[in-house]
């Protein structure tokens, strides 16, 4: 499929496809034209991308963790100890985000349950 195709079919934008390839995450093949020709594969490749990213990995350890895995793009390598260890951190650090979000939501709840109190009190009108 061309890159357009992939772009629709991932919601990805057909730069950051490119960006994706620049940075060693995406290999298309090439067609005589010169024109990015992916295979199935890609679709998957370009949603775990997204999810690493979302995650707050870099393209930098995408491109290393990506190999690792198993996708039709190739076959999956192992991953080294020290690539366990970096991705085990990130995942504690993922962790850490999570609670501090958890946190901030408790504490707005919080604030919106006050807010409604003070604003139900001032809206009912007092007995003289």
């Amino acid at each position: 499929m061309r890159i357009g195709e992939l772009a629709r079919r991932t919601g990805v934008s057909e730069r950051s496809l490119r960006y994706y390839e620049t940075q060693g995450l995406l290999r298309p093949e090439r067609t005589p034209g010169g024109q990015r020709d992916y295979g199935g594969w890609a679709v998957d490749r370009v949603i775990r991308v997204q999810t690493l990213y979302a995650a707050g990995l870099s393209s930098k350890k995408i491109a290393q963790l990506l190999p690792c895995m198993r996708d039709d793009a190739g076959p999956s390598e192992i991953a080294t100890p020290e690539l366990v260890d970096e991705l085990a951190k990130e995942r504690d650090r993922i962790d850490r985000t999570i609670a501090d979000f958890v946190r901030s939501r408790e504490v707005l709840d919080e604030v919106i349950h006050m807010a409604e109190e003070t604003w139900n009190r001032a809206a009912t009108p007092t007995s003289p």
